[in-house]
């Protein structure tokens, strides 16, 4: 992803860029929201702020990596390995994505600058999106701590459940555009900056030791630049506004609804997860909690993958990047995906 607006704007005189900072809608928004917390609940204030401060310290070395990632790739011109990797066989592209993103090591926000790269690069939406929404569910530490704080077979089922949603969400995207749909899913002010003046400055062979060359050193330092701002921006909102719905979200109201006596616990742990969900190391306890005092299995699943894949911070991220159909693909897919492999944990017994 080149993000060379925002780029482009640290050329400018100061006044024009405090300006547009000053229009731009991240920062009026959380202006809002702590002038809101100023009226009404002072105190929540500064939890909210020590709450988004801890939350981007503890994603930071993920984000570090996937943003290093996603530069080294602009620098060297391995970007289009990257489609390549992908391309080819349509439906042996998509089942390795899944694959591959079930054991990656991104969490749901932390593989946003990853997915931006693979789209910029040109590689096919069904695969990306299998990628997309494997990813955040499962990683080989979650692996760990899920069967430690859970338990073994929960941590096995989740990895598959990973898979499974993966290969979902990536053949039912290939079905999409077997019919004409989902075309040039980025954004225009992401996809046009890639297609016009960040275009001209990419080399066109590959070096893999790009610090040799002054002009990709300065590539890798502007698409850095580029991203960490752009996305930076955007997850410093979610995360204070995650830090809200953990202030005023009751879990004792969550558990009321998702016990063994309601049948529709499932799609409702679903739909609740999304949005409430913390992030995959702070929810194992909390699931844990549930499921002691009565959420069932399958609910859990379907709570724990869903938020994996829809939480704030990610669909936020997402939002920013893609257009409006692809975002409501995406969030569809990831609930259906998690109900789904819900209920076939929940038949096979939902051993804990």
């Amino acid at each position: 992803m080149n993000t060379c607006t925002e780029a482009e704007k640290r050329n400018h005189p100061p006044l024009p860029v405090i300006s547009s900072i000053v229009k731009d809608r991240v920062f009026r928004a959380m202006l809002l929201m702590i002038l809101l917390l100023v009226i009404i609940d002072l105190p929540q204030l500064s939890v909210s702020i020590m709450s988004t401060l801890e939350s981007l310290w503890e994603m930071l070395p993920f984000f570090a990596l996937a943003i290093g990632i996603a530069a080294y790739a602009k620098a060297t011109s391995a970007d289009a390995l990257i489609a390549k990797a992908f391309s080819g066989n349509p439906v042996r592209a998509t089942i390795l994505a899944a694959l591959v993103g079930a054991i990656s090591p991104f969490c749901s926000c932390g593989v946003i600058p990853l997915i931006a790269a693979m789209l910029g690069a040109g590689v096919p939406l069904a695969p990306v999106m299998a990628f997309w929404i494997a990813s955040p569910i499962m990683d080989p530490e979650m692996f760990i701590l899920t069967a430690a704080g859970i338990g073994f077979n929960f941590a096995v089922a989740k990895t598959l459940a990973a898979m499974a949603m993966g290969l979902f969400a990536g053949f039912s995207v290939l079905v999409i555009k077997r019919y004409g749909g989902l075309e040039s899913p980025l954004r225009a002010e992401v996809s046009n900056c890639c297609d016009s003046s960040c275009a001209n400055d990419k080399p066109a062979s590959v070096l893999w030791k790009f610090w040799r060359e002054p002009a990709r050193v300065a590539a890798f330092n502007q698409e850095s630049l580029s991203i960490g701002g752009f996305l930076g921006k955007w997850l410093t909102l979610a995360f204070f506004l995650e830090s809200l719905m953990i202030a005023y979200v009751s879990s004792a109201w969550i558990v009321g609804y998702v016990g063994p006596d309601n049948w529709f616990a499932i799609p409702l742990a679903a739909m609740v997860g999304a949005p409430s969900y913390m992030n995959g190391y702070a929810a194992i306890p909390l699931i844990s909690g549930l499921i002691e005092i009565g959420m069932t299995p399958g609910a859990a699943m379907a709570f724990i993958t869903a938020g994996a894949v829809s939480s704030v911070p990610a669909a936020i991220a997402v939002w920013a990047l893609v257009k409006k159909p692809v975002f409501v693909l995406y969030l569809a897919l990831g609930l259906t995906g998690s109900m789904i492999t819900a209920w076939m944990y929940q038949l096979s017994g939902g051993a804990v």
